[in-house]
C-alpha cells in the first residue's frame, strides 16, 4: 500500500508494484518486502507503478517511511501528474529558470536561495506532467 499525503488531502492511496521517491540522497527504488526505512525527500517527482503503467506525483519535500509493506509519504505538498497542465507547468519552469538566471547574477544570496526552491518546484511539476 502506498499513500501520498499533505496537510490538507491524501493524493494518492493504492497498491504499488514498485515506487521510486525522490530522497534527499538520490532516487530511492522501493520493492515488496523492503527493509524497513525511514528518508527525507526532497523536491522532485515520484513514481509509482501500480500495475504496467507509471504514475508521477509531484511532491515538494517531506518524508517517507517504508514498513511492512507500506510506504508512507508526508509533504508539504503533493500533485498528481495526470492533474498538471503541461503548457502552464513549462511556462512556470521556463519563467522559474529566467528568475533563477537573474538571482544569480544578481549575486544577492537570499534572491538565489528564493529562485533556487522556485525552479525546483516548477522543474518537479513540469517533469511529472510529462508522463
Amino acid at each position: 500500500m502506498v499513500r501520498v499525503i499533505t496537510p490538507d488531502k491524501i493524493v494518492w492511496e493504492k497498491e504499488a508494484q514498485e515506487v521510486i521517491l525522490p530522497s534527499s540522497t538520490g532516487q530511492l527504488g522501493i520493492l515488496t518486502n523492503h527493509a524497513p526505512l525511514l528518508t527525507s525527500l526532497d523536491i522532485g517527482v515520484m513514481r509509482i507503478r501500480p500495475d504496467r503503467e507509471w504514475k508521477n506525483i509531484a511532491v515538494m519535500g517531506g518524508f517517507a517511511e517504508v514498513e511492512n509493506n507500506e510506504v508512507k509519504v508526508l509533504v508539504n505538498d503533493a500533485e498528481l501528474g495526470e492533474n498538471i497542465n503541461r503548457e502552464e507547468a513549462e511556462a512556470e519552469y521556463q519563467e522559474a529558470q529566467k528568475a533563477f538566471d537573474e538571482a544569480v547574477a544578481s549575486g544577492d544570496r537570499r534572491a538565489k536561495i528564493k529562485a533556487t526552491q522556485r525552479l525546483k518546484k516548477a522543474r518537479a511539476r513540469f517533469q511529472a506532467s510529462r508522463g
